[in-house]
């Protein structure tokens, strides 16, 4: 699907835009935000691309990362046309995530790439954290299994503010109706059946959102590093332009859990690269 295709998809949303009083030209611009997000769930529709659970194949003779397994991403099996990033073409993308809100700064999860051809060792479910108990196991056996099918999907904003220096918010630059164009994005994600449990690229989302998601996620990275716990010593960019939305998963996790959103976040430089060691991963909940 071309990034044409993309913005006639979202013809409905102009239109409802339009009828709100929000002037065509901030429309427009606000729709030139555009970015094609691959979108994983279990409609007909699109090839099988990604899988939830099973074991986590990892390089032979790796760690298991210390959280629990959540997706496996078919890189070959995406959609060609716009890419949602500029991922490696082969392999998979291997995405682990605790969905709780630990309280602190720390990363909740990373990423692994495993390119094709390479000898891989199964880990079970539990191999994130032999000790864990039942608590902790109850969730982990709850989070979904199965294949998913992938579509390419408009991606918009969803959030409409920007945090000052001094403390204080202010609409996004150049959108003085961005609450108003946020808010009908949210609704349009309804009507144009644009939602999926896991996204590759596009924008961030969760259920409180004023600025972008990313802005806290940075914060955090920049704190763990400058403290040393997280980065490889290398330089942590500290804006968000510097940095892509890798993934985003809204968990259904049943009676263990509600109101989660998980985001990995990595550099561009190293998205570019092709490192994935440096995926920082936070989570909202709301219990």
């Amino acid at each position: 699907m071309t990034i044409a295709e993309l913005r006639r998809r979202l013809a409905p949303f102009r239109e409802a835009a339009l009828e709100l009083g929000i002037p065509a030209d901030e429309t427009d611009r606000w729709i030139d935000r555009i970015r094609p997000c691959a979108v994983f769930s279990t409609r007909e529709d699109g090839p099988v691309a990604a899988r939830f659970g099973g074991p986590a194949l990892l390089p032979a003779g790796a760690p298991h990362p210390p959280f629990p397994f959540v997706a496996s991403v078919g890189l070959a099996a995406l959609p060609a046309g716009p890419a949602a990033l500029p991922l490696p073409r082969d392999g998979h993308l291997l995405l682990f995530a605790w969905p709780r809100d630990r309280g602190n700064l720390t990363s909740h999860g990373t990423a692994v790439h495993v390119p094709a051809g390479v000898p891989t060792d199964a880990h079970g479910p539990y191999a994130w954290s032999p000790e864990c108990g039942p608590e902790e196991r109850e969730i982990v056996d709850a989070f979904p299994r199965g294949e998913l099918r992938v579509r390419t999907e408009p991606s918009l904003p969803y959030h409409f503010l920007v945090d000052l220096p001094d403390g204080d918010l202010e609409p996004l630059p150049g959108f003085p109706h961005s609450e108003e164009l946020a808010e009908e994005w949210e609704n349009a994600c309804r009507y144009l059946d644009l939602r999926g449990p896991l996204h590759l690229g596009g924008y961030a989302d969760q259920e409180a959102i004023d600025v972008d998601p990313l802005e806290g996620l940075i914060h955090c990275a920049v704190e763990e590093a400058a403290r040393g716990r997280w980065g490889g010593g290398r330089p942590v960019p500290e804006h968000v332009e510097e940095w892509a939305l890798l993934a985003s998963w809204s968990p259904d996790l049943g009676r263990v859990e509600a109101g989660s959103s998980v985001h990995w976040a990595i550099p561009h430089e190293d998205l570019a690269a092709g490192r994935f060691d440096r995926t920082f991963t936070e989570v909202y909940w709301n219990p």
